[in-house]
């Protein structure tokens, strides 16, 4: 089993679900007492939000190719960012480090076309939902066709993730938006929606939407495994 690598912080309480994730599926393929062999690097989400609304993207990309170098010298051998906006970084990444990233975007587009799908809604960030970073690579690389959310319902979307989710509030007020966000998205055709901020999903399960649900964070843990026991 290669060394998993995972880069988190942002936030951890999304880390800690994929730290979860990650052990669980190791002892489920391997049996016995087994757990995964992993380096974890943690950043500071504060310094990370603020940057973010700032714009300065030079220096976010900065601070993770630090972070992801740290978790190789650490003995990682393959990296999993445990967020899906800075893999808006993986590119400037790829270029300073050797190991393998796990792409988030990747993992989930598999899923997906193993159902069918050809067009799915996408939730997370201002930033996943609007830059082309992401549902970019769904459409180029996947043939995966993407909705986001119009006008008020996106920048709900957004505060209620930088507002509540990612300091561990779970509001039913929120669920019941996002719910509605959902469904008008499924009324424009999509067939699924991604949870594309790993913190969306301490809001929203399936049994919330009448459409299937991909849940990233659940998604990119288990692909992680499945590259490791490679």
């Amino acid at each position: 089993m290669k060394i998993i690598g995972l880069l988190g912080g942002m936030s951890w309480e999304s880390s800690l679900v994929y730290y979860k994730i990650v052990n669980e599926k190791v002892k489920e393929k391997l049996g016995g007492h087994h757990s995964c062999e992993c380096v974890m690097y943690s950043v500071d989400f504060d310094a990370i939000k603020k940057l973010q609304f700032e714009g300065n993207w030079d220096e976010l990309t900065h601070i993770m190719i630090d972070a992801a170098k740290k978790i190789e010298k650490g003995g990682a051998e393959m990296l999993t960012i445990c967020t899906n906006t800075m893999h808006k970084m993986v590119p400037d990444i790829e270029k300073n480090i050797s190991i393998p990233i796990v792409h988030i975007a990747d993992a989930t587009a598999e899923v997906i076309k193993a159902k069918g799908i050809k067009k799915v809604a996408l939730l997370g960030t201002r930033f996943t939902m609007e830059q082309d970073f992401y549902k970019g690579r769904l459409t180029q690389n996947h043939g995966i066709e993407v909705l986001i959310p119009e006008g008020n319902d996106l920048e709900q979307v957004h505060n209620i993730i930088y507002n509540e989710l990612v300091l561990g509030e779970i509001k039913q007020s929120s669920k019941e938006i996002y719910k509605l966000v959902i469904q008008k998205l499924v009324e424009r055709g999509a067939e699924g929606v991604i949870l594309g901020c790993t913190e969306i999903p301490l809001l929203i399960q399936q049994e919330d939407c009448t459409v299937p649900v991909f849940d990233t964070t659940q998604i990119h843990a288990e692909k992680t495994v499945e590259f490791a026991l490679r």
